[in-house]
């Protein structure tokens, strides 16, 4: 099938030779989109569901899905439409969350996936909570890290704030990604590998920064998506931090966002909590908040992981859901 919205593709080149992700892509026929996800492990095994955010990709699981395949898990991990290998729409009006949420619904009934343990963070948490909220039969477990649904009374952090005035027109990030930088060099500050005054401030002055091979390589996977395919091609990232409902409440489904809260938060499936203490955008005392109103939820942090912890303490991450389930 073919659609008629303007679309961009990252060619395949782009994805060869990533560091510790030898993953294959499998692609979902969205009404003409082609929407890329991973799927490893037995096709009849309990499911393993890893969603990304922003400007993330299913690159981001990349430790923690081998110590899941290993106990037995089959891992799916979706690139939203705008992201990673699946196709970049480069009108930005067609982006929405209710529309990211429809996408990885269908991706979920097609697959027919069940007994699933999902992982959300970041803006995986609307679109992935959603599913839980209105498919729970579908749903075994829930692993929760760094990020929110709106709802009556939640306080968006300064961090959070910042970052919507800051993908504005005339923002930092509006007006400099990815031009004077990119989002692979982003990533590298947002994961720790790099100092802003060491690796920003010297692109924005137009010298280059120097990186690690750890830090190159992790630039360059988070690169891989969009590199070479122009302005158009990130109209997917530009659009998430503008949909947050605190900027947009209709653009980011504000109003599901509160009625999938209390349906979480009413939900008697396991749910365990894990947090990154170093995130200013989704903060400990909200993580800590949160757990505190579901009452069987756990809770296990990390005081050296921010907001991409995934990336970062993968391992540690896997590690901690299997032990509850073995439980």
């Amino acid at each position: 099938m073919t659609t008629d919205l303007p679309v961009v593709r990252a060619p395949d080149t782009n994805f060869l030779g990533l560091a510790d992700f030898p993953y294959e892509p499998h692609y979902h026929d969205l009404d003409g989109l082609r929407m890329a996800y991973l799927d490893e492990g037995p096709a009849d095994a309990p499911v393993a569901l890893l969603l990304h955010g922003m400007p993330t990709w299913s690159y981001l699981y990349r430790s923690v899905i081998p110590p899941l395949l290993v106990a037995g898990y089959r891992c799916v991990a979706p690139d939203h439409i705008g992201f990673g290998r699946s196709d970049k729409v480069t009108d930005p009006d067609w982006y929405t969350i209710a529309r990211h949420t429809a996408n990885l619904q269908r991706l979920i009934e097609t697959l027919d996936l069940r007994n699933i343990t999902i992982f959300v963070q970041d803006w995986g948490g609307p679109t992935g909570l959603a599913q839980v909220a209105t498919m729970p039969e579908r749903f075994s477990r829930l692993v929760i890290m760094n990020t929110w649904l709106h709802h009556d009374g939640y306080e968006y952090s300064p961090g959070i704030q910042n970052w919507i005035t800051q993908n504005l027109p005339g923002g930092l990030f509006r007006e400099h990604v990815p031009t004077a930088f990119n989002w692979g060099t982003l990533m590298v500050v947002g994961t720790g590998r790099g100092a802003p005054q060491d690796v920003l401030v010297p692109l924005l002055q137009g010298g280059e920064a120097v990186l690690s091979e750890e830090a190159e390589a992790v630039r360059r996977a988070y690169d891989a998506p969009f590199d070479g395919l122009g302005e158009g091609a990130v109209a997917g990232p530009r659009m998430f931090p503008l949909s947050i409902p605190f900027h947009d409440h209709v653009r980011g489904n504000g109003d599901a966002h509160a009625r999938h809260f209390d349906a979480i938060n009413a939900t008697r499936l396991p749910v365990h909590f894990i947090w990154g203490l170093a995130d200013n955008v989704f903060t400990g005392e909200w993580g800590r908040q949160w757990h505190g109103l579901i009452p069987h939820s756990t809770w296990d942090a990390f005081d050296d992981a921010a907001h991409f912890l995934q990336d970062t303490h993968g391992p540690r991450i896997a590690e901690i859901v299997l032990a509850y389930a073995a439980g």
